[in-house]
């Protein structure tokens, strides 16, 4: 069998680029740089070119300056698909507790006033004339309306409130989720500013 490719030249003595080199790399005599974006500053500190930086390869991309920039602002649109019963209940809980306690210093702080100003002597010797006779005196109101008596009277209906505003905002949770099952919930949409 004879050879037709003819004379091949040898590879260790070939001093051409290889594959995927550049051709220029090998010819500049030192490592290769790659292409800078900006040039580089000249020895001084100030950076090479012109003032608009459009002349020669040393040239200087200068900031815009005056350029007003406008904040932006983000916007989410989000789904409340579940409201978790639990939390909702110890939530509405805590919530009415200081509802009701609040309600109690309301009470005790609007009768301290009321009684300052003399509403309930008042009221209460119009209100005595009015049902008394010869043989009673008739309706005590000051004795009926005592501090420690509305403050009982408060005291219970806070307490019947703190019980009703967690059972009604635990249910309100319950028929949310159902309802969000369906129709797929109450969307918010939300905004981040920069």
């Amino acid at each position: 069998m004879t050879d037709t490719r003819g004379q091949q030249p040898s590879y260790e003595t070939y001093s051409g680029p290889l594959p995927g080199e550049r051709a220029g790399a090998q010819q500049q005599g030192g490592p290769y740089h790659p292409p800078q974006a900006y040039g580089a500053p000249a020895p001084g500190g100030q950076a090479g070119g012109t003032l608009g930086g459009q002349t020669g390869a040393g040239a200087v991309r200068r900031p815009r300056t005056g350029a007003s920039t406008t904040p932006r602002t983000r916007k989410a649109r989000l789904r409340v698909a579940k409201a978790d019963p639990w939390s909702v209940m110890k939530v509405s809980f805590l919530l009415s507790i200081a509802l009701g306690i609040c309600t109690v210093v309301a009470a005790a702080v609007l009768w301290m006033v009321m009684d300052a100003m003399g509403v309930f002597s008042t009221v209460g010797g119009t209100i005595s004339e009015a049902t008394g006779s010869n043989e009673s005196n008739g309706f005590d109101l000051q004795s009926f309306l005592s501090l420690p008596r509305v403050l009982m009277f408060t005291s219970v209906i806070a307490v019947i409130d703190v019980v009703l505003m967690t059972a009604l905002a635990t249910l309100g949770a319950f028929i949310y989720n159902l309802s969000a099952g369906f129709v797929g919930g109450v969307e918010l949409t939300l905004a981040e500013d920069e």
